[in-house]
């Protein structure tokens, strides 16, 4: 048998193989498309009925009737969010990011959607109106509202930083908020937070390195991002410890300020998507 030939570091072709097109994985055309004008008739009738506010630092839940809305608000100066979602009656339903990323890209916006897990994987939240939309996509490739961070934790803070133990990265701030809200441990809290939307937070990857880079946040007070929850949800919002993670996370040198969380609801009839179509046999 002739010894396999390993390929050379550099092949004399390897200017054409990078230049081969890219293909996109999940086409979208079959998707279907959340009804914009249904939603927004519906949110002009709908009545504000709670409200909470996220303190710097820290974390809280909130519940949203299937139909209902909930808009999420800088309010005292430039601050991001990283938010979790649930199905409120079945929590082992929650918010996948990485296949919303899949389908819609790093960041989302006005007319995408927050998909769930498998395997129920359907649409939980759409967003509504955003009022950051103008931004964009920067000359850094930074855009904001992004489905590629995983939420700042202790774990990856004590690894990077020799031990230090910080108790209010979103990784707690959210298992504290979800303990508080099923009257559980945090320690037994933590299993359901999952990986997050990160709200105003301005992100992208060096074009060098491929590394994940945060920087300044275009938020304003008074901005605001509103969903329509297509299913019942239980949600918790963290109030970053980086403030506008203009500079850092994980500490407590950075400004940070509150975040608001406001619950419309509509007495109109709703019809919640239906859970995915696979029959889950997996080939047996």
């Amino acid at each position: 048998m002739t010894p396999m030939q390993h390929p050379t570091q550099h092949p004399p072709d390897a200017e054409d193989r990078r230049a081969v097109s890219p293909v996109i994985c999940y086409p979208t055309q079959s998707l279907p498309t959340p009804d914009m004008a249904l939603r927004s008739a519906r949110r002009a009738a709908a009545q504000k009925v709670s409200q909470v506010t996220v303190p710097p630092r820290q974390g809280r839940t909130f519940e949203v009737p299937a139909g209902g809305f909930f808009r999420i608000t800088s309010i005292d100066g430039p601050q991001v969010g990283d938010l979790n979602l649930w199905n409120l009656h079945d929590h082992s339903e929650r918010f996948y990011s990485g296949k919303t990323r899949a389908l819609h890209g790093t960041h989302i916006t006005t007319g995408q959607q927050m998909w769930s897990s498998f395997p129920t994987l359907r649409p939980m939240a759409t967003v509504l109106e955003d009022t950051l939309n103008w931004y964009g996509i920067d000359p850094f490739g930074g855009s904001v509202h992004d489905v590629i961070g995983t939420r700042c934790d202790p774990y990856t803070h004590a690894l990077l930083s020799g031990g230090d133990q910080y108790h209010h990265c979103c990784h707690s701030n959210l298992s504290r908020a979800y303990a508080d809200h099923a009257g559980v441990a945090p320690q037994d809290a933590e299993k359901y937070v999952h990986d997050v939307l990160n709200v105003f937070m301005c992100t992208g990857f060096t074009r060098d390195t491929g590394q994940y880079f945060m920087k300044q946040s275009p938020v304003r007070p008074g901005d605001y991002i509103e969903f329509v929850a297509e299913i019942p949800l239980l949600g918790a919002l963290s109030a970053c410890p980086g403030g506008d993670c203009g500079s850092e996370h994980s500490s407590d040198k950075t400004p940070c300020f509150p975040l608001l969380v406001e619950v419309f609801s509509s007495d109109d009839p709703w019809q919640e998507p239906a859970k995915n179509g696979y029959n889950r046999s997996h080939g047996r």
